[in-house]
């Protein structure tokens, strides 16, 4: 062996570096790690986690993202333009009128709360609780009577003759026209002398129509108790039951009115299955 190996074998010699590496056979990443230097931060499993839970975004991902941007954009879009379009569809005079019930309505509430709350403050006095008590007993007395049709009632409202064309107007016509006062907050409904209370029912029969098991026939004279704006206004609503009738052939006069009497009553019949619940 010649002395050049035996120095090169030798203990303490600086060169360490192989003899047989050239630089283009060094990998790039041993190039970047020599020349950052020894990385200070010590691999520890926290370090690890949040090196694979780093986003590594790949064309297809962004392409994914943003499909899901753009879907969501669309729907929100498609649900503002269904919820305006009921509202678009109306004419200048619809809208007014919807306004005016929602606000009339409001204040119908409104004097509801204040009612109730002068009811509550009376009973949580010493010296009113038995009055006040007393008083709510008849007032709600009075109220049961109007609403079941036991006793007459009288306020403002609107009368309503309703009159068959060519063709007698079916009982469905007649029904829906009884729902929408409903509707619009008709307190008490009287027709051709009957009483309309919550189980009556219009049916065709013979060719003329048959109310709560009593016939009637053209014209039908309604007497209604509530607030006539609102209830004109509702009735006349397009694709409402005044229209209808009129579509059907079948006139149609309203009239608004200060002070309207309801004098037909109806006795409550015993209910043959229902009985009050138990208190528990």
């Amino acid at each position: 062996m010649s002395g050049r190996d035996d120095d090169a074998g030798a203990p303490g010699t600086a060169d360490t570096t192989p003899q047989d590496t050239t630089p283009q056979d060094r990998p790039a990443h041993d190039e970047a790690t020599a020349s950052a230097g020894p990385d200070p931060r010590p691999e520890t499993g926290w370090r690890r986690l949040v090196l694979l839970l780093r986003p590594r975004w790949t064309r297809s991902e962004l392409l994914t993202g943003v499909l899901c941007l753009l879907l969501g954009f669309a729907l929100a879009v498609q649900v503002g333009q269904s919820t305006g379009d009921q509202l678009s569809g109306l004419r200048q005079d619809e809208l007014v009128r919807l306004l005016d019930e929602v606000t009339q309505r409001a204040d119908q509430l409104d004097a509801q709360v204040s009612d109730l709350e002068g009811i509550r403050d009376d009973l949580r006095s010493e010296g009113g609780r038995d009055q006040a008590a007393r008083d709510l007993a008849r007032q709600r007395a009075e109220q049961e009577g109007i609403l079941s049709g036991r006793l007459p009632a009288q306020g403002p409202g609107v009368t309503i003759r309703v009159v068959d064309g060519e063709r007698p107007l079916e009982a469905q016509v007649l029904f829906n026209l009884l729902e929408e006062l409903r509707n619009a907050g008709a307190e008490a409904i009287e027709v051709n002398g009957v009483r309309l209370v919550t189980t009556s029912y219009f049916v065709d029969s013979g060719g003329g129509v048959v109310l709560d098991g009593a016939a009637v026939a053209s014209p039908y004279e309604w007497t209604v108790i509530g607030d006539p704006r609102t209830i004109d206004r509702a009735l006349e609503i397009p694709g409402g039951a005044l229209p209808r009738i009129r579509e059907e052939g079948g006139e149609v006069t309203t009239t608004t009115l200060d002070r309207v009497t309801v004098d037909a009553v109806r006795i409550p019949g015993k209910p043959d299955h229902a009985e009050p619940a138990d208190d528990r």
